[in-house]
């Protein structure tokens, strides 16, 4: 295969977060949204240390900040890439678990992933801390209980580190201990993968919701592939400047050019209509 992207210094790490309900836990079909949700709203209530600042740009420890960095990542003061724009890529991503149940019975474990992409790997310590406080606050649904109404509790039980091309895991945390710090897989290694790839075929599957906008609207029931392609350049370039610390330079036009001349055999597509959760 030619023309491989080359990101010598975008890397990731994977992990996977088990846990462990103490009451049955009420959640939406798609989760994803809950536990970001959750997630965000945790986090700041934990670190924030200027309440009163309604928009972390205006916050005078904005450079400083884990939350503002992780959580409502801006363009740095003199950043040659996306300046205009109030937010940029977020270092994080959180995977769900693909499972549509809105009721998992207390002691039965749940699981979802967790990539941290750069240097955003080096704060994993407080995802741990925010993940076991939520657990604490209560997820999902809120229900009526003798105590009042209030959200299903649970406890962050383990933490694994998983690389997903070679399939090492390692434990992170245990409960209690933070016991390492993740595997790192580089773009050297993915690189290596996609060249056993076929050159001729490739079936993309969306696991989760996603928001593709081409010429100002939307794609709703049919994605051309450079639309896509369009959408992970920009994503690749945007991560790798801001969280990996290197400016891409590669021939975009090249890349769409080549993607404008698949041809999609076979698309299964629908629009997705999925509500926000917000603490």
């Amino acid at each position: 295969m030619t023309n491989t992207i080359q990101l010598p210094n975008l890397r990731v790490a994977l992990f996977r977060f088990t846990l462990q309900p103490r009451e049955t836990l009420h959640l939406p079909p798609y989760k994803g949204s809950v536990l970001r949700g959750g997630f965000g709203h945790v986090f700041k209530r934990t670190v924030c240390v200027q309440p009163r600042v309604k928009h972390c740009a205006a916050c005078l420890l904005a450079e400083t900040c884990a939350y503002a960095y992780l959580f409502e990542t801006h363009p740095p003061p003199g950043s040659q890439v996306l300046r205009t724009h109030e937010a940029v890529p977020r270092p994080f991503v959180i995977r769900p678990p693909l499972d549509r149940r809105t009721e998992i019975p207390a002691g039965e474990p749940l699981t979802f992933g967790l990539v941290l992409v750069g240097r955003a790997a080096g704060y994993l310590p407080y995802f741990l801390v925010v993940f076991r406080e939520l657990g604490e606050a209560g997820l999902g649904r809120p229900f009526d209980s003798a105590q009042g109404r209030r959200r299903a509790k649970y406890t962050l039980r383990e933490v694994r580190a998983v690389h997903p091309l070679s399939g090492e895991e390692q434990p992170v945390y245990d409960g209690e201990t933070l016991l390492g710090t993740g595997l790192e897989v580089t773009a050297a290694e993915v690189t290596a993968w996609a060249e056993g790839l076929p050159a001729d075929r490739l079936t993309v599957r969306f696991l989760t919701p996603a928001r593709l906008k081409h010429g100002g609207e939307f794609a709703r029931e049919a994605v051309d592939f450079h639309v896509l392609v369009r959408a992970l350049l920009r994503r690749l370039s945007s991560l790798s400047y801001f969280h990996c610390g290197e400016r891409w330079e590669t021939d975009y036009r090249g890349w769409v050019e080549r993607a404008q001349r698949v041809e999609a055999v076979e698309t299964h597509l629908g629009w997705m209509e999925w509500e926000r959760y917000s603490g």
